[in-house]
Parts: C-alpha cells; structure tokens; sequence
C-alpha cells in the first residue's frame, strides 16, 4: 500500500513540476517578443529619432508605402471578396485547388514572390511586351505588395463568411431580395468584423512588404526597402527613425484588429 501511494506521489509531484514549468517556458519566447521593443524604446533618444523623422528619405519611404499599401488593399478587396465569399460556398475539387493558389504566395518566401513575379511581368515577361513599367515603378512596388499581401483578405474574409448561417442568407431571398441586396443587407454586415480586420491586416502586410518589391521594384524605395538600404549605406542609427515607423504601423494595426473584436487568430 505504501508502495503506491509513493508512485502516487511522485506522479503527482512530476505534474505538478511540470505545470509549474509552462507559464516559465511561455515567458520566456514572451520577453524574446517584447524586449527587443523595450530597448529600442529606452535607450534611443526621443529628440533624435523625431529629428531623424523629419529626413526627407523617411519622409518619401513613408508617402510611397502608404500610396502602395492603400492601393494593393483596394485590389485585394475588390477582387477578393468575391473570391473569397466564392470559397466560402465551395468545396469541391475546384475550390480546394483555388484555395491553394490562395494561400501559396503566404508560404512562399518573399524573395521568391519577388522573382517569380519579375519572370512574368518583368522586362522580358509581359512587361516587356505590353510597355507596361513594372520594374523601378510604384506600380511594380503595388503589384509586389498585392501578391504577397491580398491572400490575408481572402483567408482572412472566408473564414468570416464561413461563420455566416447560410439560413440567414436563404431567408432574405425568400423576402424577395436578390444576391446583390442579400449580399448588402445581411452577408456583408454579419461578416464586417472580420473583413474589416483582414483589410487592416492586409494593409499592414503590405506596408511591411520587403522581399518581394525589392526584387521587382526597388524604386521608389517603400520603408522596409529604405531600412535596409540605409542599414547597408549608414548603419543602425540611419535605420532605425524608419523602423520607428513601421513598428508604430504594427502597433496600430494590433490596437485597430483587438478593437475590431475579430482577431483571425481565435
């Protein structure tokens, strides 16, 4: 009897030690996230790097990632979706294949995207044949962002259509509303949380796009293609009033999503 209630024991004190370890292990990769922001925050100078924003290089980087970022956005709402309600309703063959399409630019490295993209609408691709400017262009640069930015609306707008009851949409066509006035009056308001967090998702993928638009734009430099430049050209210090910025984007967009109620990731 005793025997057992000493395996009892340490199967108890093993549990226990390990649920102890856990919440260590989690606090862990949580500094990793937060500490490299706290030292950024804390040891440079405010009256520097607001002087170092004032730069007309950061300043441009700045115009030329919100002009693209707005414009690769509008792209992947209007043609997503449509594309994306489209794959809520799916699921055949067909849709598990587009849905593929979808998610592979998410998983391919930015880089890739980026070559992949200027082996067809490069100078020698399409480009070449229709005198379409992409390269050392903001459309390249909105091409390059579209690409690797719009599949988060499209998943991100499935999943909300997803959660929609289909009787809801069956009903208001049975009030004598067509697809585009169910679309208006019932689908889109019931998936609004989540379509407005991938948009804003998107938007901040896009502002933060590097990979890709340095393969086949370059020019006009975006933030993460002025960061690395100047890293290369000037150092950390010449690098960092820009990646001020982009880490005030991601801030934003956290802040804007966990107010939207519709985190993609719960």
């Amino acid at each position: 009897m005793s025997r057992v209630l000493s395996r009892g024991e340490t199967s108890a004190g093993h549990t226990v030690g390990v649920r102890e370890l856990v919440p260590v292990l989690g606090a862990v990769l949580l500094l990793y996230f937060v500490v490299p922001v706290a030292v950024l925050v804390l040891t440079y100078s405010p009256a520097a790097l607001l002087t170092s924003l004032t730069e007309a290089y950061v300043i441009n980087a700045a115009i030329t990632s919100l002009v693209a970022a707005l414009g690769s956005t509008t792209i992947a709402v209007a043609f997503g979706l449509p594309l994306a309600y489209w794959l809520s309703k799916n699921t055949g063959a067909l849709a598990t294949a587009a849905l593929g399409a979808v998610v592979l630019p998410l998983v391919l490295p930015p880089v890739v995207s980026g070559m992949l993209l200027l082996t067809v609408v490069g100078p020698n691709g399409l480009g070449g044949l229709t005198d379409l400017a992409l390269t050392r262009s903001l459309l390249g640069v909105i091409a390059a962002q579209t690409f690797v930015a719009s599949p988060f609306f499209v998943v991100t707008a499935k999943a909300a259509f997803d959660g929609i009851d289909d009787h809801l949409e069956e009903a208001s066509r049975s009030l004598g509303r067509d697809w585009v006035g169910t679309m208006r009056s019932v689908t889109v308001p019931l998936a609004k949380p989540g379509l407005l967090a991938g948009l804003v998702l998107t938007f901040a993928r896009a502002m933060g796009e590097f990979g890709a638009t340095m393969m086949l734009a370059y020019y006009p430099r975006t933030l993460p293609v002025q960061i690395w430049a100047s890293f290369i050209s000037d150092g950390l210090d010449a690098a960092l009033p820009v990646a001020v910025v982009l880490l005030s984007v991601a801030l934003g967009t956290l802040l804007v999503v966990h107010g939207l109620r519709a985190t993609p990731w719960r």
